[in-house]
């Protein structure tokens, strides 16, 4: 077998629902479309956690966050004794680079502290917003000052929370694709590239062409039923205020046409990507690698954007927040223009990935190998019965108060329980696909919360780390 390169793309606070061919009318993105085409995309593919650090931790070990012990932003360091697939990769011969963020530790005020990740080529940049810290170490801001740009010029509207942005051309995701395009140039295969965009994570900002694509008029409102957060957790009342515990985007403060053109520049900056993606991909196919290469496109999490009343992301499990998108493309291997409807984790990625290696999966992977489904052997609309998703004091909010909360979704009903707490969330899916209506309080809906309290306590337990071998009785 030819061993196969690894390009995986994840943007940053990417919903599901942001892609042209599957079913948004209002979005750009004729690339990925067309990288749809080339291969199989998961519908219904779901964050271990709404939030960055712990989501990151999670899917580039295969491991859920409770195991991997990587719950919370701003934790300082990744375990030591965790192994990340790319550690693994460097090892098998694999050259890996990184480009952008990595976001596995904290990284706020502080250069990321890093572990024995496997990258031999590593172009870290956090986010586009350099600052005084990261000037040692940030590969973008160095780009932007070969370029004779000051970045404090480019970004002098840091702090508007949508708006033109900046140029295309010192853009951070189109020097995250122009680094890419060197790295492929100067290393030979096998290698694995992580490009992690920051966008579309707010500000809402792309470059002014990007955002005068879409006319705010001719965008939806957000998905909101006045008075539908009075019978639900403390913690979207408070954010329905002020995002992240009231510090941040108020939704009420906000006119319909200001909603509006915040989505207006969200959409912007998934079009740049959208643009960049496509570049890099027929770079690929120029020098002949694309059919070996294994193509991720991902996001870590996703994005309420005015949903529900509540801007950005927190201790929240609708849809928007954790269904990303994922398509996976290996034109010497997987089926073409294949869609699976299957419930599916990102956990799972890596597990396919040591299949398509054909390697032994390690008995620490938690995740499911998606690789059958992605080949057509099997069923490409079942894949897990369910999925788990939780949020362990993840991000400091609410005047100090920890906020646990663990998620288990069938095909039918979600159900989010806050540990701690009496109150909790429970929606009919078929019924009620946007969440609207949480049926935790009714009371013809309390055997099936009893029931569906039972399997989410079952998936927290199943997600224990597996123990060493057991090599004797006693």
């Amino acid at each position: 077998m030819e061993t196969p390169n690894i390009l995986w793309i994840c943007t940053d606070q990417q919903r599901g629902d942001t892609i042209h061919s599957l079913g948004n009318p209002y979005i750009k993105t004729p690339n990925l479309d067309s990288l749809i085409k080339e291969g199989v995309v998961f519908t219904k593919a779901y964050s271990q956690n709404p939030l960055c650090q712990a989501s990151r931790a999670s899917f580039l070990t295969g491991r859920y966050p409770r195991t991997v012990g990587v719950r919370q932003n701003g934790q300082k360091y990744f375990p030591k004794h965790e192994k990340l697939i790319t550690k693994t990769l460097s090892e098998i011969g694999y050259t890996c680079g990184l480009i952008g963020k990595l976001h596995i530790a904290a990284a706020c005020g502080r250069i990321e502290e890093r572990t024995d990740d496997g990258y031999s080529k590593f172009y870290w940049n956090h986010h586009p917003y350099p600052t005084k810290e990261w000037e040692k170490a940030d590969a973008y801001q160095k780009w932007l000052k070969e370029k004779g740009v000051r970045w404090d010029e480019i970004y002098k509207r840091k702090g508007a929370p949508y708006g033109p942005g900046v140029p295309e051309e010192y853009h951070q995701t189109t020097w995250c694709i122009e680094k890419a395009m060197e790295f492929i140039e100067e290393t030979p295969s096998p290698w694995c590239l992580s490009i992690n965009i920051f966008d579309p994570h707010d500000p809402y900002d792309p470059p002014e062409e990007y955002l005068n694509m879409y006319n705010p008029d001719e965008l939806p409102d957000p998905l909101y039923k006045e008075g539908e957060l009075d019978n639900k957790p403390f913690t979207q009342k408070i954010d329905h205020y002020g995002a992240y515990g009231g510090k941040g985007i108020s939704f009420v403060s906000l006119s319909p046409i200001e909603r509006k053109k915040i989505t207006a520049g969200y959409y912007g900056m998934i079009t740049l990507i959208d643009k960049q993606v496509g570049r890099l991909i027929n770079f690929l196919k120029e020098k002949n690698l694309f059919e070996n290469t294994v193509v991720i496109f991902m996001s870590d999490h996703g994005e309420l954007l005015g949903d529900h009343g509540i801007y950005l992301k927190g201790p929240f499990f609708y849809e928007p927040c954790v269904r990303v998108p994922l398509i996976i493309s290996y034109p010497k291997k997987f089926k073409k223009n294949l869609r699976s409807d299957a419930l599916v984790e990102l956990v799972d990625i890596v597990p396919t990935i040591y299949d398509i290696l054909e390697m032994e999966i390690p008995e620490r992977i938690q995740g499911k190998s998606l690789f059958d489904i992605c080949t057509g052997k099997k069923d490409p609309n079942f894949h897990k019965s369910s999925i788990y998703s939780e949020y362990y004091n993840s991000h400091v909010l609410y005047n100090g108060e920890k906020v646990y909360a663990t998620m288990y979704r069938d095909q039918n009903y979600k159900i989010v329980v806050y540990h701690g707490k009496d109150e909790g969330e429970l929606y009919n899916l078929e019924e009620d696909p946007y969440e609207f209506n949480n049926l935790w309080n009714e009371k013809k809906y309390r055997e099936k919360k009893e029931q569906l309290i039972k399997k989410c306590f079952d998936r927290a337990v199943f997600t224990m780390d597996p123990c060493p071998e057991r090599v004797s009785t006693w």
